[in-house]
């Protein structure tokens, strides 16, 4: 006649279940279906969830669950145990254990009484932190100064942000028109240039308010830039030594000597 433990660990291997595939199912230790598989049902906790276990773990092969726990008694081991307070160390959790109470030996009516006892919460097999997590307790008020620093670092790389994009907005969108001797005259695009091809000397007379606004000599290579306003004189000497640049535009005098030419 088969032993339980040989009933078990022949139904366990003739599905084809491991081990450990058996243990996640049933949410019961590995080692503990270890040991029922070896016939040896001190596992040092108390009655009601050495039968319980039996019995989900039969169940679970397909085998009797009553027969099962009607074998297991008939071992002896369904007598009830003096009382006694066992301490015993589960993965990271330290859980004092009490003895069975007088109704411990009695079987429960169903699988899930078994399993379960008073609570999900109280079977050390099975037992998980509250709120079911196993992650490490993690320190609230750490967490919340570590996420006000990050907002912090944000607002400030938000700002920088914010700053580099005014500064470059605010640079003035004018022309730069190097002289040759290493100066560099400012225009704006709507501004009148003279471009000395060679030296020459030259006057610019705003027409309109008779305001002369430049008189004297640029030499080869360099520019002068004025405001432009309705009409304007350019007088050159010789006059063939510039050209005249509007709105990005270059044109020759076609004059000779000393001459001038209105800019309209």
């Amino acid at each position: 006649m088969q032993t339980i433990g040989e009933r078990l660990e022949e139904a366990r291997k003739s599905k084809g279940i491991s081990i450990r595939e058996a243990a996640e199912a049933t949410k019961i230790r590995g080692d503990y279906l270890h040991k029922f598989e070896s016939n040896q049902f001190d596992i040092t906790l108390p009655e009601i969830y050495v039968r319980g276990f039996l019995r989900n773990y039969a169940a679970y092969l397909g085998l009797s669950p009553d027969k099962t726990i009607s074998d297991y008694n008939a071992l002896g081991h369904g007598k009830q145990k003096p009382k006694s307070s066992n301490r015993e160390i589960y993965g990271r959790m330290d859980i004092t254990l009490g003895s069975a109470s007088k109704d411990a030996a009695i079987e429960p009516s169903t699988a899930s009484e078994a399993e379960a006892g008073d609570s999900k919460d109280e079977n050390p097999a099975t037992f998980q932190p509250p709120g079911g997590s196993l992650l490490p307790y993690i320190d609230k008020a750490l967490a919340i100064r570590g996420l006000i620093a990050l907002a912090a670092l944000a607002a400030v790389i938000f700002i920088i942000v914010l700053g580099v994009k005014a500064m470059s907005s605010s640079e003035p969108a004018t022309d730069a028109v190097t002289e040759a001797n290493g100066t560099e005259a400012v225009a704006a695009s709507t501004d009148v240039i003279v471009h000395a091809l060679d030296n020459v000397r030259i006057k610019m007379v705003d027409e309109t308010s008779g305001e002369e606004l430049f008189q004297g000599a640029i030499s080869r290579g360099s520019s002068r830039a004025f405001p432009k306003t309705d009409s304007m004189l350019l007088t050159a000497d010789p006059i063939q030594n510039v050209e005249v640049e509007i709105n990005g535009e270059r044109f020759p005098t076609g004059l000779t000597g000393r001459d001038r030419i209105r800019i309209q």
